[in-house]
């Protein structure tokens, strides 16, 4: 069993005994100067030699497992935590529900383990490679810091994965692990894994949907995966959710801060044109909406899924919050599911197991949909009469049974010319990024925000909002 107990001094702080495995011990520690090369390559640019307000975990204590200092982000305590469990634990979903989790990897299962975490690894640097020089455009040091405690815990979930990687997978996991280091985001000849881990997030407004939409689709998986008979990956996924939360609050308060902001412009115009006024219009909020809502739809991988079947029945994964199911085989039952035969819509039901994908993705887009009625009462507050909306998981889809085909946003089956008439009004396309780059500054003064987004509710650990969350001039 793991040790629970949090080791800070090592080169690599961990609370899973590293240094009782010297030959673990040593290949992690190997591995680190090529991290570094990575993250000096492709981390966030030019700001390496910058302190910044940064949050690091020092124990696995939910009530208190971070400590906030001044980092410089290379400085960074990059390390292995484990959620320390509740005693014995046990395959919570599938064929064996009820018998104890794995403590090492069955060798029946060992390649679809190894696909789940690597996958799940490969998202990690994907994240830090799209948003990379997003700090030379920042509307305030706070957004700046928030962005580079993303950055950093993104790496440190790489981290995880990668000690799962190398402690129970061998010669494979050590390759696997130097490979997660050599794909780039978007790069044509060695893309990431995953389409949406591929798109350019090159100015603020879709960082913040990438925050709010696509990791939020990562807390999902997380929490499949924190549900899974491998006890090592349930209590890896268990602590990276706690960091996982701080993405979503940024994503999700960014968006509405946008949001505010261009109501306050909408009222000040006379015309009511927020563009005018320098800000983000509604429309184009709408579309950055639909295009990473949809990207992230793709993640959880097709509606009907033998792969997804056969994770389940094996206690791979489970479905989010597994506990709260009485039935956990899943082999009763079936879920409805709408297809297109022969050119038009219909209804089929499909056995249970097999849209276990859709099961996640059910529970992925009531939680965006609670998020945009925040921020449509965000709007009713300030007086505005536009409302924004979620488009049907049917549109705009790369992955799946809805990719071959062409839906509007309200999920209309339609053909591909309108689909091409229609694009720009319904997704982002180069002249909206034209545009946001265009009003997109540096705001480096503390407390002074850009014009196109309002100032957060409070500040960042108790600091005031003119707290020098980096010292961009140190």
């Amino acid at each position: 069993m793991t040790s629970v107990n949090v080791d800070l001094n090592g080169k690599i702080p961990n609370n899973v005994g590293l240094s009782e495995d010297a030959k673990l011990q040593r290949a992690l520690e190997g591995w680190l100067p090529r991290y570094l090369d990575w993250w000096n390559e492709m981390g966030p640019s030019d700001f390496a030699d910058k302190p910044v307000f940064l949050r690091t975990a020092v124990s696995v204590d939910p009530g208190g497992w971070a400590h906030y200092d001044y980092v410089r982000m290379p400085d960074y305590r990059w390390g292995i935590f484990l959620d320390p469990g509740n005693g014995p634990a046990t395959i919570k979903a599938g064929d064996d529900a009820g018998k104890p989790a794995w403590l090492d990897v069955p060798g029946e299962h060992r390649n679809a383990l190894r696909r789940i975490i690597v996958t799940q690894a490969d998202t990690e640097p994907a994240s830090v490679e799209q948003q990379r020089l997003l700090g030379h455009i920042a509307p305030s040091l706070y957004d700046l810091r928030n962005l580079f405690q993303v950055n950093v815990e993104e790496g440190r979930h790489l981290w995880a994965m990668v000690y799962l990687l190398h402690k129970f997978f061998g010669r494979d996991g050590r390759d696997e692990a130097d490979e997660l280091l050599l794909r780039r985001s978007g790069n044509a000849d060695k893309p990431r894994i995953l389409g949406a881990f591929n798109q350019p997030c090159d100015h603020w407004l879709s960082f913040f949907a990438f925050t709010m939409f696509t990791d939020r689709d990562g807390k999902y998986q997380l929490a499949a995966l924190s549900e899974s008979g491998f006890d090592p990956l349930a209590r890896t996924t268990q602590f990276m959710l706690t960091e996982e939360a701080h993405h979503l609050f940024v994503g999700e308060t960014g968006m509405d801060r946008i949001i505010k902001r261009s109501a306050e412009l909408q009222k000040l115009d006379p015309n009511g044109d927020v563009r005018a006024q320098g800000g983000i219009d509604f429309d184009l909020i709408q579309r950055t909406i639909n295009y990473w809502y949809t990207y992230s739809l793709d993640l959880f991988g097709g509606e009907v899924s033998s792969n997804a079947s056969t994770f389940f029945a094996t206690g791979l994964k489970g479905r989010y919050r597994e506990e709260q199911y009485s039935d956990h085989l899943a082999l009763e039952g079936s879920y409805r599911l709408p297809v297109i035969e022969g050119g038009r819509m219909v209804e089929n039901d499909v056995p249970l197991r097999t849209a276990m994908n859709e099961v996640l993705r059910d529970a992925y887009v009531a939680d965006c949909e609670r998020a945009l009625r925040k921020w449509n009462k965000t709007l009713e507050a300030s007086g505005s009469p536009t409302r924004l909306t979620l488009p049907s998981r049917r549109f705009h889809r790369h992955q799946g049974i809805y990719a071959d085909h062409h839906f509007d946003p309200q999920g209309n089956l339609i053909s591909a010319e309108q689909y091409a008439a229609n694009q720009a009004r319904w997704v982002l396309v180069p002249e909206d990024n034209t545009y946001l780059l265009s009003i997109m500054k540096p705001v480096y003064e503390p407390g002074k925000f850009a014009n196109w987004i309002a100032p957060p509710a409070k500040g960042i650990e108790g600091r005031p909002m003119d707290f020098e969350y980096v010292k961009v001039h140190a």
